[in-house]
């Protein structure tokens, strides 16, 4: 035992610097070159944003002798380089910043192949170009509009890296082969794991056989089984959307569906076909809504079946799709029967006309009487908030991860949390039912609130609303949520996993004109070995017609009966 006073303090100093640090003087320099690094790196950015490149160089080359190893600064540093027009330097820090995983690996090979280019060296210039484009590039035109590799183009090889074909110069047949041999390497190139849902034999097989059969195909057939292709990648963010090309893909019908417990109804309608809203449709021509659904399903990109529900109905409002897919013989139009109000049944037949539902649309709700619910207001905005004193409880719309123009996410946040906290509020509710994504960067001011506010980060009194149309950066939100607070979730299960994989990188197809999404990316937002398909809520309150047309929200209603 070592007696209180026994050793001096500057005694027991020295012998943990003897013994912890390895180098005596080691300890106390690093603390030192900490300082100078950091202090350094700010001033050479400093420089690169007043346009002193030299002066940034400089600094840039002090601080990475200090620390060399944040490949951002790396990065930063190559960059500056460029405008100095040392490509060969600025290529050794690039190298730099591939190796310690700076930013995506294509963006330092990228720059490695414009730093080539520059230099006079056209071979490895195309060489660390196709590296770039192979390991995931993400913008193909932003490449074929630098005007730094015009030296390439030439290159037979730079189109072909590129897609790059005179589509105007192909027949018919030629520019949907064109697109779908397109369409399939983009799949192969970008998504983050393409053969996890299917084998790239089967794959490829199906490409094969689609090429040969596109001189008897109609063009919405066509469309379609490229749909089919992109699903068969097994994830919601990995899309084709109806072509541009022909006049039948931009027609829409002019009402909109919605699946609820009693079945498809019609929940909006243009104000020609106004007395169809509120109408339950039984078919679509001679076909079942269930009948549709399943022939719909192999065409539908998802993350799990609920994602079907929010899809399914839009996809209906297409004749193109159907009838790309074999249920309706014209493109263009197509009957449904329905049952109206009063309980009659008659079949009607729509033209598709393009665009969507607007304020001049009749709402199937707003021929009901009674209140609008708090979950129906202000749909546009992208996060609102209300008290309800009567309830002693806080409402919190969040609709879209965007910030707003009038207040930022942050600052809602922020005022939000200080309403909690002065006032007498014994139940936070947080609605992510309509809220399709954004950008996921933007929740950690509601994520660390909630987990931050003791008040309100308790079982019973932090409610989560979600739904089928929870997805994306909202799927994250949710998770993050789950996984860090006590909060109980009310609804339907999420339109997404905890994990998945997801991201919009678009893509268009030159020919056609379709476009889409694929993903690059996997967000495991939630423990590995969490395979659930969705977030399932432990207060289940399916949406209902019923419900609807009387103004309730049983979500709602179910958090207000709660007693923990």
């Amino acid at each position: 035992m070592i007696r209180p006073g026994l050793f001096p303090v500057r005694d027991i100093l020295l012998v943990f610097i003897v013994f912890f640090c390895p180098a005596p003087f080691l300890c106390a320099q690093s603390l030192a070159d900490n300082a100078a690094h950091h202090e350094l790196a700010e001033r050479a950015r400093a420089s690169y944003k007043e346009s002193r490149p030299a002066d940034a160089a400089a600094l840039w080359e002090r601080a990475l002798n200090l620390n060399p190893h944040d490949g951002r600064n790396w990065t930063q540093y190559g960059n500056v380089l460029i405008e100095l027009k040392d490509y060969r330097k600025a290529i050794a820090a690039f190298e730099k910043a591939y190796e310690l995983g700076s930013g995506y690996p294509w963006e330092q090979l990228y720059s490695m192949a414009r730093c080539y280019v520059l230099a006079g060296d056209k071979v490895n210039g195309m060489r660390y170009l196709e590296r770039a484009i192979n390991e995931g590039h993400r913008n193909l035109k932003l490449i074929g509009n630098n005007s730094e590799l015009d030296p390439l183009r030439t290159d037979t090889k730079f189109k072909e890296l590129l897609g790059i074909e005179d589509v105007t110069r192909m027949s018919r047949d030629e520019g949907w082969q064109h697109d779908l041999k397109f369409l399939a390497r983009e799949i192969k190139r970008l998504h983050y794991d393409p053969f996890r849902k299917v084998s790239r034999e089967d794959f490829d097989s199906y490409v094969r056989k689609l090429h040969d059969e596109i001189p008897k195909l109609t063009d919405p057939q066509i469309a379609t089984r490229f749909m089919r292709l992109v699903t068969m990648a097994g994830d919601g963010h990995t899309i084709i959307r109806h072509p541009a090309y022909g006049q039948d893909a931009k027609k829409l019908l002019p009402v909109q569906f919605y699946y609820f417990t009693e079945g498809l109804f019609i929940t909006a309608a243009a104000p020609e076909q106004a007395d169809l809203a509120g109408a339950q449709v039984l078919r679509f021509g001679g076909h079942t809504v269930e009948k549709v659904m399943e022939e719909l399903e192999p065409v539908i990109s998802r993350d799990n079946r609920m994602w079907l529900s929010q899809i399914g109905p839009s996809l209906m409002r297409s004749p193109f799709v159907l009838h790309g897919i074999g249920l309706t013989p014209e493109a263009d139009k197509l009957e449904i029967t329905i049952r109206d109000a009063g309980g009659k049944e008659r079949t009607v037949t729509l033209a598709g006309n393009a665009g969507a539902a607007d304020d001049k649309w009749t709402l199937a709700r707003k021929q009901a009487p009674g209140t609008e619910p708090l979950y129906l207001r202000n749909r546009r905005a992208p996060y609102w908030f209300e008290y309800l004193p009567e309830h002693k409880l806080a409402w919190l719309q969040y609709n879209a991860i965007a910030n707003d123009r009038k207040e930022s996410f942050t600052d809602f946040c922020n005022r939000v949390f200080k309403f909690i906290n002065e006032n007498e509020v014994e139940k936070l509710v947080v609605d992510l039912r309509w809220n399709g994504g954004g950008n996921t960067f933007l929740v950690r001011p509601l994520v660390h609130g909630l987990i931050g506010n003791e008040k309100i980060n308790q079982r019973g009194k932090l409610f989560i609303i979600v739904g089928r149309n929870t997805f994306s950066a909202a799927m994250n939100t949710s998770t993050l949520i789950e996984r860090h607070t006590n909060a109980i979730f009310v609804g339907e299960p999420t339109g997404s996993s905890p994990n998945f994989i997801g991201e919009t990188i678009r893509i268009e197809l030159l020919y056609s004109k379709m476009t889409g999404s694929i993903s690059d990316l996997y967000w495991q937002t939630s423990w590995p070995m969490d395979h659930r398909p969705w977030i399932p809520p432990l207060l289940f309150t399916p949406p209902s017609f019923a419900d609807l047309i009387k103004g309730r929200d049983a979500a709602f209603e179910a958090i207000i009966k709660y007693r923990e």
